[in-house]
């Protein structure tokens, strides 16, 4: 699942409202486990465009 949720992210990266969508949606898709892996994927892909989102959605998430 981890490697599904990271196309997705990949291929709506153009557009910030889908973005935050399909990260939203990815979260509640994975297992504990995977999320702090996904986590710093998407910092090391997104940070740079999408780093306030990011952070609405892991700031404070256990992990």
């Amino acid at each position: 699942m981890l490697e599904y949720v990271k196309t997705i992210l990949m291929k709506v990266s153009f557009d910030g409202r889908l973005f935050e969508k399909e990260l939203r949606k990815a979260l509640n898709l994975l297992i504990p486990d995977e999320i702090q892996l996904f986590k710093e994927w998407c910092y090391s892909k997104f940070s740079s465009k999408y780093e306030p989102v990011l952070n609405k959605y892991f700031i404070g998430l256990a992990g």
